[in-house]
Formats: structure tokens, sequence, C-alpha cells
């Protein structure tokens, strides 16, 4: 399969009880939907799959399966600290109707690369999906670098494709240049344009959740070879997007949803709402980026 274009990296709606939100995800997907992306990725982190249980995560990889309907690919995020739990997670997608799976290395511990290469290789063989390596530093505590990233690649038949989030946009030609057949996506929010100029061939992203008609078209003018609209698409999409790369990225992008009418809801604990200041750093995001949106 191909990981081309604007995924949402989608968020999971809670209700006032706590519980999962299912018809404002299947409303959120419909949205996510007619604003045109290319795909969604289902209990990444944007989903605060770490907060839930085994069962929930599948309920909520089947609702987005449902509410896609076949539409575009959904990718389930699987991470975990074992190898057995991660293919625990991944047999549940599978049943429940995914078409590939993302994985960070494993979390709560900081393996030597051969012990990264036997985690997603046991997940990989197990799994019998399409496996996206997900690097992202700040969430996992281990480093992908490119080198490891093309040996998971050249070694492992299931990693087809790499979310590539440790902001460093050199990243991306280092990859494609060792290995021209794997796809590397974007997974930070303020560097898409960079990514795309560098060769990403997809973005999975928070910010797409709010303004996925601009994601679509920053997108579209990048393919086109038009960098003059696809620098003032991202001119007002940057302010929202920096929350991406911060600590608070799910409240942050679940409060804009509120905003614009979606159904963004409370985060679980450990988070916490945004502060009056935080909250006003957002409110003045979205203003810039209705100048002109196409949201």
């Amino acid at each position: 399969m191909r990981f081309e274009g604007i995924i949402p990296a989608v968020t999971t709606p809670f209700d006032s009880a706590g519980e999962i939100d299912r018809d404002g995800l299947a409303a959120n997907v419909a949205f996510l939907l007619e604003a045109g992306v290319h795909g969604l990725v289902a209990t990444g982190t944007m989903g605060e799959a770490g907060s839930m249980s085994t069962v929930e995560r599948r309920a909520v990889v089947e609702s987005v399966v449902a509410a896609a309907n076949g539409r575009v690919p959904v990718i389930a995020g699987v991470s975990a600290g074992t190898p057995a739990a991660a293919i625990a997670l991944a047999a549940d997608a599978a049943e429940a109707g995914a078409d590939a799976l993302m994985l960070l290395p494993p979390l709560g511990y900081r393996g030597d690369a051969d012990e990264i290469v036997a985690f997603y290789r046991a997940v990989g063989e197990a799994a019998g999906l399409p496996l996206m390596a997900y690097n992202n530093p700040e969430a996992s505590g281990t480093d992908l670098p490119p080198a490891l990233l093309v040996r998971l690649f050249k070694d492992i038949d299931a990693v087809v494709a790499v979310k590539e989030c440790s902001g460093d946009a050199r990243r991306i030609p280092a990859l494609l240049n060792a290995a021209p057949e794997l796809e590397v996506l974007v997974g930070g929010d303020d560097w898409a344009l960079e990514g795309f100029c560098a060769g990403a061939t997809g973005w999975v992203t928070g910010v797409a959740d709010v303004a996925p008609r601009d994601c679509v078209a920053l997108w579209d003018a990048c393919r086109a070879g038009d960098l003059a609209a696809a620098r003032e698409v991202y001119r007002r999409l940057l302010p929202l997007a920096r929350f991406d790369m911060t600590p608070k990225l799910v409240q942050y992008f679940k409060a804009a949803m509120d905003e614009v009418g979606l159904a963004g809801g409370p985060c679980r604990p450990p988070r916490l709402p945004l502060n009056a200041d935080e909250r006003s750093a957002l409110l003045e995001a979205l203003s810039l980026l209705r100048q002109g949106t196409l949201a």
C-alpha cells in the first residue's frame, strides 16, 4: 500500500463520563473525509492511546474503520513496551479492519540497534500488515537515526514506511538517498513544507484534525510545484501547527476542534485543560488561520 498525502492522526473524543464518544468520533472522521484527506491514523499519540485499555483501543479502530468505510486506508497505532503487547494490539487492529500499523520503538526501554530490529521484526512477522516505523524521540525516549531506519526497511519485509518526527528535515533526503523505495512521511506539523520539498511522500498530522482542507491545499500546492501558494497556506497554518511539537499537543488540538465545532472534548488524566495563557495563545493562532482559511 501507499502512504501518500495528508493523514490526520485522529483524536479520540470522550464524553463527560470519560467514555469514548463514538458518535463524535464518526462525525470527526466524516469531516476529514469530506475535506479530502488521504488516510487516517487511529490510536496514535494524538489519539491518547496510552490512556486507553486494549478493549477501548480496539473500539476506536473499529469506529474509525467503520466511518472510513473503505474510502481511505486506516493505520492503527500499536506502540507498546514489549513485542508481545504490540503483537496483541496488532492482532486486535487487524481484526477490527485496519489496513496498516504504526509502531514506536519499545516504550520504556532504550534498546540498542539489534534489540530494536528484533522488536520490529517480531511485530512485523506476527502482524501480517504493512508496518510504519515511527521515529519520535520525544514520545519514545529512543531516536532512530537514518541508518537504523534503513536497516529496518531492508531487513524486515513488513516495514515499508517511516513517520519521521525528529524535527530534522535533513533526515528525509538521507533516508530517500539510502533507500529510494522507502516511504518517508513528515511526522511533525511545523516542518511539513520543508519535509515535502525534501521528498516526503505524506504527512501524519495533528493540525489536519482542525484544518484538513488547508493541509490538503498545502499538499496539492507542493505536488504542483506552486511554492508561492504553498508558502501562503503554510504561513497561516504554522501558528497552530507549532503546538504539535509541545507536550500539550493533544490538549491544544482538542480545544481547537471544540472552537471550530468538532468533537474535541476533554482529555484523560494526567492531561489537564489548557490554562488561560495557553488558551489565549491558541485562540490567537486560530484567528490567524481563519484569515483566508479553507476549513
